[in-house]
């Protein structure tokens, strides 16, 4: 999708304006991930409101990460064709109409609606396979660990819905907090339309949809990147959509407090992504995966004892947020050195759908266990340690080191 590298004699392009739009994108990022995250936070007071079991929750809180991850797949393809600068209002807009019908389906008490609605909300959460290659293209080579993690922070949306959509519910009622959000929505959308500009170097790339993606599954550094991505940011993803219900069951925190706390653990994610790139580009994405999973590994052994509370349990939640947002970071700064430019959004959408469907059947495990195996969460931790384990073997012995790994550029 980009050529940020000027061949030998000729002129280097002009990217003047890429800090404004890695803003831009980010921002786009941040507030539509708000959208995609709107039930997780709510999640105790539907499970309240509509009698819930556990499956049910959590069925409830995963149905969007669904959408927002298989979505990603044509999202990338389209973003390699369209560009950013159409693809990130056109996706604001559509999720608009969602938000609003999920305040019909919440005050209706619905759990057919609310499964439905949360379905097609999903689709705030493709704008992730947009933003990647969108900010890869405006960035040179040495540079892009930098660019994709500082894009890859506007996962923080997740922790402003959930610091602030209980407070908003709290402060404005639920129907006005949805219309809020909807009004955000609408005002970034022409943001980006208005000021928002594709990379010189970007050119469209008007292969067929279908052998594109054939094209872009058969290189190794697609499912390589799939796997790791599953795990780092499928983690994130469950922890960030499921925590108010797991601290509700555990830590009989009301739905304030448990969004306080899941916010804390999604900034830490947060801040180390952007990190993990930036490391990435010093020390190579390989070294900072393998920090972040066998990090992983070892920090859901110790949340699986339910350390007490405040402080142990808040550390031990925060630095294992930590450092799956190392791991978020280091993923896609190795795609940007592996994957050829003209296929970086349709790698993008592909691996996005794996780090996607990595958050969609974590919850549905925890809450099974939960409620058919044991009273408690200690099954689920114990699997998400084997699993980064097993990813942390195939990091090391699995993937080979390519030329691009072994200079940074």
């Amino acid at each position: 999708m980009s050529r940020s590298t000027a061949t030998p004699g000729s002129v280097a392009p002009d990217l003047t304006g890429q800090g404004k739009n890695l803003a831009l994108a980010t921002w786009a990022f941040a507030i539509t991930f708000w959208a995609w995250n709107l039930i997780g936070p709510l999640g105790v007071r539907y499970t309240e409101e509509m009698s819930l079991g556990g499956t049910q929750k959590a069925l409830l809180v995963a149905t969007p990460v669904l959408v927002g991850s298989v979505g990603r797949i044509p999202v990338g393809a389209m973003t390699d064709r369209y560009g950013g600068r159409l693809m990130f209002p056109l996706l604001t807009l559509v999720t608009v109409p969602f938000v609003l019908l999920l305040a019909v389906a919440g005050n209706a008490k619905s759990f057919p609606m609310m499964i439905l609605v949360g379905f097609f909300l999903g689709i705030a959460g493709t704008t992730f396979a947009v933003g990647i290659p969108f900010a890869n293209s405006w960035y040179q080579a040495n540079r892009r660990g930098f660019a994709t993690g500082i894009f890859g922070a506007g996962m923080g949306g997740t922790a402003l819905s959930s610091a602030f959509t209980p407070r908003f519910v709290g402060w404005f009622g639920y129907t006005m907090t949805h219309v809020i959000i909807a009004v955000a929505l609408v005002a970034t959308a022409a943001l980006c339309w208005t000021a928002m500009r594709n990379s010189p170097t970007w050119s469209p790339n008007t292969d067929p949809v279908m052998p594109k993606l054939k094209a872009a599954i058969a290189l190794p550094v697609t499912w390589q990147m799939s796997l790791l991505y599953a795990v780092a940011f499928g983690g994130f993803v469950a922890f960030s959509t499921y925590l108010p219900t797991y601290l509700k069951d555990v830590y009989t925190f009301d739905l304030t407090s448990a969004g306080t706390r899941t916010a804390g653990f999604a900034i830490a994610a947060v801040v180390a992504r952007p990190l993990g790139g930036v490391l990435s580009d010093r020390i190579g994405p390989r070294t900072v995966m393998g920090i972040s999973l066998l990090g992983t590994a070892v920090l859901a052994i110790a949340v699986a004892f339910e350390p007490p509370l405040e402080v142990p349990a808040g550390i031990t939640f925060v630095v294992l947020a930590f450092f799956l947002g190392l791991g978020t970071g280091g993923v896609f700064a190795w795609v940007a050195r592996q994957a050829p430019p003209e296929r970086v959004g349709t790698v993008t959408g592909l691996v996005g759908a794996a780090g996607g469907l990595g958050g969609y059947f974590p919850p549905l495990v925890m809450g099974a266990t939960y409620e058919i195996l044991l009273p408690g969460y200690g099954v689920g931790l114990t699997l998400l340690s084997i699993v980064a384990l097993a990813a942390l073997a195939f990091t090391y012995l699995g993937i080979k080191t390519g030329r691009a790994e072994r200079v940074p550029a």
